[in-house]
């Protein structure tokens, strides 16, 4: 009835098609790499206090950095304290909710880290959306 005969020839060759295989490889590929968060890190390194209880970094957050030298960082250019506002509002303004982390030197100035702070704030950034990183 389905199937083959008695009658039918074994010499028919079966084959298996993988190409709809291949297209949900490449489609789960596709989707992968588009799915896929980047972190921009700062681009200097930064010793930072030893603090308990402090969280790690969140994937999608701006980064800002502060030197020994009192020097402020975003994406590994130099951009100074009148450069936080100009670097930061567009991406506050693409997305308010983003967290912006400072990542303050224990050897840079206290009140360098506050304008840096205080910039943020300036820009747009919610006070529950800085934070300062430490170890």
């Amino acid at each position: 009835m389905f199937g083959r005969s008695l009658s039918d020839d074994g010499d028919d060759e079966v084959h298996i098609d993988l190409s709809s295989m291949i297209d949900c490889i490449f489609i789960l590929l596709i989707f992968f790499i588009v799915s896929t968060v980047f972190v921009e890190e700062t681009g200097v390194a930064v010793n930072k206090p030893d603090v308990g209880g402090a969280s790690g970094l969140e994937s999608n957050s701006i980064l800002l950095a502060v030197t020994s030298e009192d020097k402020i960082y975003y994406g590994g250019e130099s951009i100074g304290l009148q450069g936080v506002i100009g670097k930061i509002k567009p991406l506050l303004t693409e997305n308010p909710e983003m967290p912006v982390i400072i990542q303050g030197d224990k050897e840079s100035s206290h009140g360098i880290v506050q304008q840096v702070h205080g910039q943020a704030l300036l820009a747009g950034a919610g006070k529950d959306k800085i934070s300062v990183s430490t170890k």
